[in-house]
């Protein structure tokens, strides 16, 4: 039997094509990593990354904690155009499985919202690189409405 997947009734373009020109901007951790997003649509995100030297282990394989950081920018940034403006992701939980070293190229992260409620998301990520499933991801997040104005 199939898998019924989720519609989304709020899906903002604006926001998703101000995320695919934002990676020039970008700043913090996603900057330093060099996380660039490619696609953006509907309750689905690709993004991408150079694996360079600086972020290797001695033993020559990317570091558990960047792919890490990716995920976890994936997981955020895929709930952004399906949210009301204003309104905000934090990560609350991610489990990462590390199915395969990454020794250098480009990995690519596909963050697929799987359920998306009033307060919380589940959002999955696959990591490849190349042709290699090198990590598969799940993770929480709480959507919360931006602060109320004093009367």
């Amino acid at each position: 039997m199939p898998v019924r997947q989720p519609s989304f009734e709020h899906f903002d373009q604006g926001i998703a094509d101000g995320f695919l020109r934002a990676h020039r901007a970008a700043t913090g951790l996603p900057a330093y990593l060099g996380i660039r997003i490619v696609e953006i649509t509907a309750g689905r995100l690709v993004a991408a990354m150079d694996v360079r030297d600086e972020l290797l282990t001695p033993f020559g394989t990317l570091h558990g904690g960047v792919m890490a950081g990716l995920v976890d920018h994936a997981l955020g940034c895929v709930l952004y155009p399906l949210m009301e403006r204003g309104q905000w992701a934090a990560t609350t939980e991610f489990k990462l499985n590390y199915l395969a070293p990454v020794r250098g190229g480009t990995i690519v992260a596909e963050s697929t919202v799987v359920s998306l409620g009033r307060r919380t998301a589940i959002v999955r990520v696959d990591v490849t690189n190349g042709d290699l499933l090198a990590c598969v991801a799940q993770g929480t997040l709480l959507v919360s409405d931006p602060p109320k104005k004093p009367a």
